[in-house]
């Protein structure tokens, strides 16, 4: 791209729309059929318009990034609205200690995701990581293993080593035998064995060790992982990617 093109972009279609604009366009999108459905894949829909993702991505695009917006629409409580916060919030604007604030309404494995995208493209890896592992609260601690599974396949500067002292947190709460931190948990093994050659050996090693646990949670933690990382397939791409 020439330099100073994109100062000539044009602004996203809908860049003007306020919440109650939002809210309005997604009253009448929803619907119940997309409700039920949703509810079937363990979203909470006590609070839902009804719209999917594949209409609200489009939707938050054109509508383009807006800190004070996001907020907004994060606060109305609205399930769609809380989805399109986490896709239009202007991540280098969001401080730790609103996501925080933002942790204490979870209340669905859909926002939690989306949510872990957020907190570590606006920084707070570090810092949330650590301390939401550590959180008793379900959807706070599949929060801190989304964001290591989210950070493993996205942060591709950052240091292996950094991701290794991660899977001391995971072989810690392996045993978590709530499903929404349980899955959480499995897939930041998965992805951090997937990220380099460098971080499989260690990552299918603690897989195997979880593998043969006694635990019931940590059993099939370890066995879904070790049949991931053990595929020949699968070892050449990482070999491909990362040495």
């Amino acid at each position: 791209m020439a330099p100073g093109r994109a100062k000539n972009r044009k602004p996203p279609a809908n860049a003007d729309w306020c919440v109650a604009d939002i809210l309005a366009w997604l009253e009448e999108n929803g619907s119940a059929e997309n409700r039920a459905g949703m509810a079937r894949f363990g979203i909470n829909t006590g609070k839902a318009f009804g719209v999917g993702n594949t209409a609200l991505r489009p939707f938050a695009r054109s509508l383009g990034r807006n800190h004070e917006r996001a907020r907004e629409l994060w606060e109305t409580g609205w399930r769609e609205a809380r989805v399109l916060a986490l896709f239009t919030d202007v991540p280098r604007m969001l401080d730790v200690n609103q996501a925080r604030t933002m942790v204490a309404d979870f209340d669905s494995w859909e926002i939690v995701d989306h949510a872990a995208d957020l907190f570590v493209d606006a920084g707070h890896l570090d810092e949330l990581v650590p301390e939401l592992a550590e959180d008793e609260r379900e959807f706070a601690r599949r929060t801190a293993f989304a964001m290591i599974a989210w950070a493993a396949v996205h942060l591709k500067t950052r240091d292996d080593a950094d991701f290794l002292r991660y899977l001391t947190l995971i072989e810690a709460h392996a045993r978590d035998p709530r499903n929404f931190v349980r899955k959480a948990v499995n897939w930041a093994l998965r992805q951090i064995g997937k990220r380099s050659m460098k971080l499989h050996g260690p990552a299918l090693a603690l897989a195997e060790t979880l593998a043969a646990s006694d635990d019931k949670t940590a059993r099939w933690i370890g066995r879904d992982a070790v049949r991931e990382l053990s595929d020949p397939g699968r070892i050449a791409k990482i070999g491909k990617r990362r040495t």
